[in-house]
């Protein structure tokens, strides 16, 4: 099989296609991170294909299976999920911890940690349940799995520090006067190393990150030719924590279900090689929006566009030319993207 991609950054390319296929024609035990959001398993049909809950799981694991076999021995495979309600009765549905039982049951991943992303911004849904009649709080949290083949898997959490708060900085620029070091009643052994600047908080497993955004370069590119932006976009700073924190420059990182290419974005952004895998040409097309410079003309976005659309490779990088990734499966990978600098 020869595939080749819809368009090319300086750092990586998006294709077009079955995740399943693509996956397939990956060398195993190559890639870093495969960080997605899949179509969720609502009840009610989404205009961006999702699956029903009854088959969603069975779907889902065809593909975690692949990527099992294409993460590297210290790899990462990091799953955002929204929740769900079962049909016509307030009872939520299981299917998030039914994909989490069966990838460490079936296929044997280990979940190395369990983060929820908490969207303050988010509409209350569902609307029966929350607006109607009010019997239930608004669903504003996804659960997203950190699987990886290990209990190793690479990390470091030095890289993703949240900031200080005001008290904690007091704390640092005068200990003596918060607190005296001695054994807690809980067993903590609060020593004076507390008081040391890090420059930075350990962050906790609950990810507060709003997805408010109502402009920038992808919205403003899809107004310019006229279509409406993806509908289940998740903002940057998701993909953005897992790739600092699981991956170094050079790492290649992937989106098996793409969208408009946030994690692309994000990975070009910090110097990590990237795939991104879409079923949608059209999404796809529009996702090259988050490459364009700013100052691109609406004529050259929609050039860009138009070409994606009939198939025509678009280079975004400054070089002319860039043999696709998966055209001759059995290549290194140093052959179609940036090497990977020694350290």
């Amino acid at each position: 099989m020869r595939t080749l991609p819809a368009y090319v950054t300086a750092f990586g390319a998006a294709y077009q296609g079955d995740a399943l296929d693509l996956l397939k024609q990956l060398d195993n035990e190559s890639v870093n991170l495969v960080f997605t959001s899949p179509p969720f398993a609502l009840q009610r049909q989404k205009e961006y294909g999702n699956r029903n809950e009854a088959e969603y799981v069975d779907w889902l694991i065809q593909f975690a299976a692949l990527v099992k076999e294409k993460l590297r021995a210290d790899g990462s495979f990091v799953l955002d999920l929204g929740g769900a309600y079962l049909k016509g009765v307030p009872a939520r549905s299981l299917y998030p911890f039914r994909v989490l039982t069966r990838f460490c049951d079936e296929l044997g991943f280990v979940l190395a940690e369990d983060f929820y992303w908490f969207n303050p911004s988010k509409l209350p849904s569902p609307i029966e349940w929350v607006n109607k009649r009010k019997l239930r709080a608004k669903d504003a949290v996804n659960t997203v799995w950190w699987f990886s083949k290990t209990a190793w898997p690479k990390a470091n959490i030095t890289k993703v520090l949240a900031p200080y708060s005001e008290r904690m900085k007091k704390l640092i620029a005068d200990p003596v006067a918060f607190y005296t070091p001695k054994k807690r009643p809980s067993g903590h052994d609060i020593a004076a190393a507390v008081g040391k600047d890090n420059a930075g908080a350990i962050p906790s497993n609950l990810l507060q990150i709003p997805n408010s955004e109502s402009n920038g370069q992808y919205l403003s590119g899809c107004a310019v030719v006229g279509i409406a932006g993806h509908p289940a976009r998740f903002p940057a700073r998701l993909p953005e924590f897992f790739i600092r924190y699981l991956t170094d420059p050079g790492d290649l990182v992937i989106d098996i279900f793409a969208g408009s290419n946030t994690t692309g974005a994000v990975a070009e952004r910090e110097g990590r090689r990237w795939l991104a895998f879409e079923l949608d040409l059209g999404y796809l097309a529009a996702s090259a929006f988050r490459f364009n410079p700013p100052n691109e003309s609406v004529e050259q976005l929609q050039e860009t566009y138009r070409k994606i659309l009939h198939r025509e490779l678009v280079d975004l990088q400054e070089k002319k030319s860039q043999l696709s990734l998966l055209e001759f499966p059995g290549a290194p990978y140093s052959q179609h993207l940036p090497k990977k600098k020694r350290r």
